[in-house]
């Protein structure tokens, strides 16, 4: 009998710990989801600095050759822009996949972990009714 109740205090101290691991793996997915959307911001604002000193430099190319921003310079320097806003769009959608990828991950830590958490809880009770059942046996023999 004391086996099944040593059986049973390490299996719930073990479900507890399941889901504890479970419970810190998700939040270490969460942290990374922060930090990668911390990159892709920082990302796109490069992009747009590297963009804008490239207009910029059209701008100045265009004003010092004497032709006016019309026509086909106009239509560069627009091309620009709206590439600029695209690139943007995808940095931002790349980092919407990544979120929902660690967000996912997330639920799936603490779900295993439950999960693994149940299944060590059901073991200790499995423990502690296996005790009884040979102690019951013993005492009727």
């Amino acid at each position: 009998m004391i086996g099944a109740i040593l059986g049973y205090k390490n299996n719930q101290a073990a479900a507890k710990q399941a889901q504890a691991v479970g419970e810190f793996n998700a939040r270490v997915a969460e942290n990374e989801a922060i930090i990668l959307q911390r990159k892709k911001t920082s990302e796109e604002a490069r992009m747009r600095q590297v963009a804008d000193r490239s207009i910029a430099t059209q701008r100045v190319a265009t004003a010092a050759s004497g032709v006016q921003m019309s026509g086909s310079p106009l239509q560069a320097m627009a091309d620009s822009y709206f590439n600029t806003e695209m690139d943007s769009l995808n940095i931002q959608y790349a980092a919407d996949i990544e979120q929902t990828a660690k967000a996912s991950e997330a639920a799936l830590s603490r779900v295993q972990g439950r999960a693994r958490s149940s299944a060590l809880k059901i073991a200790s009770y499995q423990s502690l009714l296996e005790g009884a059942e040979k102690a019951a046996k013993f005492g009727n023999s």
